[in-house]
This record gives structure tokens, C-alpha cells and sequence, in this order.
């Protein structure tokens, strides 16, 4: 397995490459955002691991760039702890992320974790699911509401889809984390929150329906 580390720190970048090279992955190494881009687009990676913040292009600007032509599984590399610039992330097309300074066994976690999702992608069995007159189509990757498209992110499409493939089970913010982006995400739940709020300005206010249900104090559901 080949995998690009972008990082600027080179303290950091030495230790994680070592730590990687002993697990058995090939690794290249670059220090600042724009010759990692050009890496990154390039060669053949089947991992980005990419810092946020990098000198002469910043990461999430680089994980733009890439997302328009390559979907490589990418986990970002971040110091900052906010809500929001953790959703800027998910938004911006990376599988996880990671907020320094982390353990090197939970690193390796998530990468295995990542690497084993995109391997999976494409293999499940794609249909129509639908509720409230709010339909969902798993192969056009498009959404719906009495007939009407609806734009949503792919964050925002993936929790609607977990909640509509568990129609009627009240799902805790832990699991939809864990559906969502494919890892317990335990102390981070928040962040469903914000998802939520989103869908319900897009589908629940525009169009006056209640779709997505709170149950106080375990999570959320969609019920018939």
C-alpha cells in the first residue's frame, strides 16, 4: 500500500513515516500543500494523509483540487478542534480526520478503516428509499422532495441515507457517526448535530414537512 504523507512539520512527518514503514506501507513525503497536490495528482497513492494547515497551498484547498479528479481516501491532519472546521473538512470530500497531537495506533486505526470503506464502495445493492414524499436514489446520488431536486452535500447525503435505510430505529449520535464516516467518532457527536440542522433547513423548513425527528437524549429518526 502506497501512501502520500503531506505534512509540513518534519518532526512529525518522520515519526509517522517511520511508524508506517514498520506497518509495511510505502511512503512519500512532501512539506508544502502545492507540491503535495502535484504529488498527490501525479503518482498513485492509495492513501493521503494531509496536514491542514501547509505553507503555499493550505490542505483543504488541496483536497478541493484533488476531489475534482481523483477519489482517493484522504484523512486530514489537524490541530484546530472546532465544530466547524471539522465540517469544512467532511464537506470538502475527506474520509476522516485526525487532531494532533494523536496516538500512532489510532492513526493506523482509521487508515485501515479508510482503506477498507473505498475498497467496499460500489459493492452494495443501490435502490430508491423514500419517506415524507422525500425520496433518495443510491445510484444517481440524488435527492428529492415532492418531486423537486434538492442539493446536499455528500455528508449531508450520506446521513440522510443512513437514516433512511433505518427507517423507524432511532439512531444514536454514535452510530450515525459511525455510518456516516465510517468510525466511532466517540466525544465528536456534535457534529451530527450540525448535519442535522442542515438537512432540516434544506428539506424540513423549505418544504414544511417534518422529516427528521429528535428523540431527547439518544439521537434521531425518520419514521413513516
Amino acid at each position: 500500500m502506497n501512501i502520500l504523507l503531506i505534512e509540513d512539520e518534519e518532526k512529525i512527518a518522520r515519526f509517522v513515516e517511520l511508524e508506517l514503514k514498520h506497518e509495511g506501507y510505502s511512503v512519500t513525503k512532501s512539506y508544502d500543500g502545492r507540491e503535495g497536490l502535484e504529488l498527490a495528482l501525479s503518482g498513485c497513492y492509495d492513501l493521503i494523509l494531509l496536514d491542514v494547515m501547509l505553507p503555499h497551498l493550505n490542505g483543504l484547498e488541496v483536497l478541493r483540487r484533488l476531489r475534482r479528479s481523483s477519489e482517493v481516501p484522504v484523512i486530514l491532519l489537524t490541530a484546530r478542534d472546532a465544530v466547524m472546521d471539522k465540517v469544512s473538512g467532511l464537506d470538502a470530500g475527506a474520509d476522516d480526520y485526525i487532531t494532533k497531537p494523536f496516538a500512532i495506533e489510532e492513526l493506523l486505526a482509521r487508515i485501515r478503516v479508510a482503506l477498507k470503506k473505498r475498497a467496499g464502495t460500489g459493492t452494495q445493492p443501490t435502490h430508491e428509499l423514500e419517506a415524507a414524499g422525500v425520496t433518495l436514489n443510491e445510484e444517481r446520488h440524488e435527492v428529492k422532495c415532492q418531486e423537486k431536486p434538492i442539493e446536499l452535500t455528500n455528508r449531508e447525503f450520506e446521513l440522510l441515507h443512513a437514516l433512511l435505510k433505518n427507517k423507524n430505529i432511532v439512531m444514536s449520535r454514535e452510530k450515525l457517526m459511525d455510518l456516516v464516516c465510517g468510525y466511532d467518532f466517540a466525544g465528536e457527536t456534535n457534529v451530527i448535530d450540525v448535519y442535522v440542522r442542515y438537512l432540516r433547513s434544506k428539506i424540513d423548513d423549505k418544504f414544511h414537512i417534518r422529516l427528521i425527528q429528535t428523540v431527547r437524549g439518544v439521537g434521531y429518526v425518520i419514521r413513516d
